[in-house]
């Protein structure tokens, strides 16, 4: 439990560290989208705005899942990791598609002889420190997620990189607009489809395992080999079968059909199904819930 509580104490301060981030670049990227005259900042801005929000998501629900088995989770809350994870992963699909679109509509307008306002330098700088401060907390968050088997967290970390390439998309059409004169004023929405469908595709990459952990779907099948291979090498064990995987969260659930031989003690049964608890765990992380149900060989004589 101390462990638990460890990691989510981690998780938590990781995503505190960005949510104060956001929170500063939310006010600063709106006041220069607003002051610079630059929708595609005012733009960064919002995208920003929702960073924040789903660092509130994500502690909420680490915080939940973090409690472990009760009376009415009999295999913990892991799963409430797995739906922030979803969250924010979906909040990227959407920012994504209402980017895309923006940006097509902008550029329809522009070769109609639509007029693009002209940013002012404050959206180009305010653009650049997004994109080094972003970038920072993506290296920092993504390090963490794999320190701490955290899903929820590197899809954060994705959401953080989806912020800086915004913002980068943002730098080239202000500063193409402010340097190469109104002509060129389009780039901005053009760059900024490109960095949509970026983001759309990072969303779907983070969206589906998550998707696939709430329906149950089973492990990919080598990592079933594997355990299978692990549980076969231990003395005793003639065979394994019925073997049922999923994830729950941070961590894994096993159920098997131990195969023993029939003449076997319940005893020496269950020290045997021990020791493959212990090598499956040794291998996959002491978070793995294993449930093995022993059987005797009816092949054996």
């Amino acid at each position: 439990m101390d462990a638990i509580k460890e990691r989510e104490k981690k998780i938590t301060n990781v995503t505190l560290t960005g949510s104060i981030v956001n929170f500063f670049l939310t006010g600063g990227k709106i006041a220069a989208g607003i002051f610079g005259h630059s929708a595609a900042m005012l733009a960064d801005g919002i995208h920003s705005l929702s960073d924040f929000i789903s660092d509130i998501v994500i502690i909420l629900c680490v915080r939940i899942s973090s409690k472990g088995k009760d009376h009415n989770h009999g295999y913990g809350h892991g799963k409430y990791e797995t739906m922030a994870t979803l969250f924010v992963s979906l909040l990227l699909l959407v920012i994504g598609v209402e980017m895309l679109a923006k940006g097509i509509t902008s550029i329809s307008g522009f070769f109609k002889g639509e007029l693009i306002e002209m940013p002012r330098m404050i959206a180009f700088w305010a653009a650049i420190c997004s994109i080094i401060l972003k970038e920072i907390l993506f290296q920092y968050t993504k390090k963490a997620s794999h320190e701490l088997n955290s899903p929820v967290l590197l899809a954060n970390a994705w959401h953080h990189r989806s912020d800086a390439l915004s913002s980068i998309g943002s730098a080239i059409g202000i500063g193409g607009a402010i340097y190469l004169g109104k002509q060129w004023a389009v780039l901005d929405p053009i760059v900024s489809c490109c960095i949509s469908i970026a983001i759309i595709a990072t969303a779907i990459h983070m969206a589906i395992p998550s998707l696939n952990e709430l329906l149950e779907v089973s492990l990919p099948a080598d990592m079933e080999q594997e355990m299978v291979k692990i549980a076969t090498e231990v003395e005793g064990v003639e065979g394994i079968h019925e073997l049922k995987t999923r994830r729950n969260g941070p961590s894994i659930i096993i159920d098997a059909h131990l195969v023993v031989a029939p003449t076997m003690t319940i005893v020496e049964a269950h020290n045997i199904s021990t020791q493959v608890e212990n090598a499956l765990r040794m291998r996959f992380g002491n978070d793995l819930q294993i449930h093995i149900h022993q059987e005797p060989d009816e092949d054996a004589e």
